[in-house]
């Protein structure tokens, strides 16, 4: 198996490497359970599948405390598209709720590109909820990665649609993206909406989505769904997300490449 290892900045109290004893996949599937609070079988790991991921074209990256204690977990595998196309697909990453807001999130992906570069892999790709406006600002505006398809029921079941996202690893060093010109003047009766303006096309999400019922939160998502097939067909990707002020955030689109 291929070993990778790539550290953290020093005096962070951490570092990521590839997982590589048995004990540490199971404490990996550990953690991911607990940090999601899965407790239904269907959505455990193992440490069997895991080790033949890390062996075949995947990964299985573990941040470490300087104690040794794993901190956070990142896994993904080999994919293909329906054309031909090969990427690595980053399912899943998870941090220790008492670790989070120390960057540990953004090392695990770096230290699954350097993975994903060893195989041999240039892009990586990944699915998030749309309506988390939290996540949407690290994946596109902090790691440079861009939206590039909307899936409606991505896992098969109601209330799981997924912004596909896509991430050039060929670039020399990922690093934020410069700050976006000023959106429009975007509120609450504008999301889920596509606003075209000299500077791209701005779609506006909720900060909290939580505070919607269910019946406006699927609404939401419908438009959403419009908007962004929309924003794709016309071949622009999302570039960045941001928050304008405690109830919107939103999406820039612009013109760009689709799926790599």
């Amino acid at each position: 198996m291929p070993h990778f290892s790539v550290a953290a900045d020093a005096g962070i109290g951490y570092g990521c490497r590839e997982l590589t004893q048995y004990t540490e996949f199971r404490e990996a599937a550990a953690l991911y359970a607990r940090v999601f609070a899965y407790t239904e079988s269907e959505y455990a790991l193992n440490a069997n599948l895991l080790t033949a991921l890390a062996r075949n074209g995947g990964s299985a990256i573990g941040a470490f405390a300087d104690d040794g204690a794993l901190i956070g977990f990142a896994y993904g595998f080999a994919g293909c598209d329906t054309d031909g196309t090969l990427f690595h697909y980053s399912q899943a990453a998870a941090v220790e709720a008492a670790q989070q807001g120390r960057g540990v999130g953004q090392a695990l992906k770096l230290a699954q590109r350097a993975v994903a570069l060893r195989w041999g892999q240039r892009t990586m790709r990944w699915t998030f909820d749309p309506l988390l406006s939290r996540n949407a600002h690290f994946n596109l505006s902090s790691l440079g990665a861009v939206g590039i398809a909307f899936e409606r029921d991505y896992y098969a079941r109601p209330d799981t649609d997924r912004l596909v996202v896509s991430w050039d690893l060929t670039a020399a060093a990922p690093s934020p993206r410069a700050t976006p010109p000023s959106a429009p003047a975007l509120g609450p009766d504008d999301w889920g909406r596509a606003v075209a303006a000299p500077d791209g096309t701005w779609i506006a999400i909720p900060v909290h989505p939580g505070r919607l019922s269910p019946a406006e939160r699927e609404a939401l998502r419908r438009d959403l769904e419009r908007s962004m097939t929309g924003v794709f067909h016309r071949g622009e990707v999302l570039v960045a997300a941001t928050r304008l002020d405690d109830q919107t955030a939103v999406y820039r689109a612009t013109p760009g490449e689709g799926p790599a």
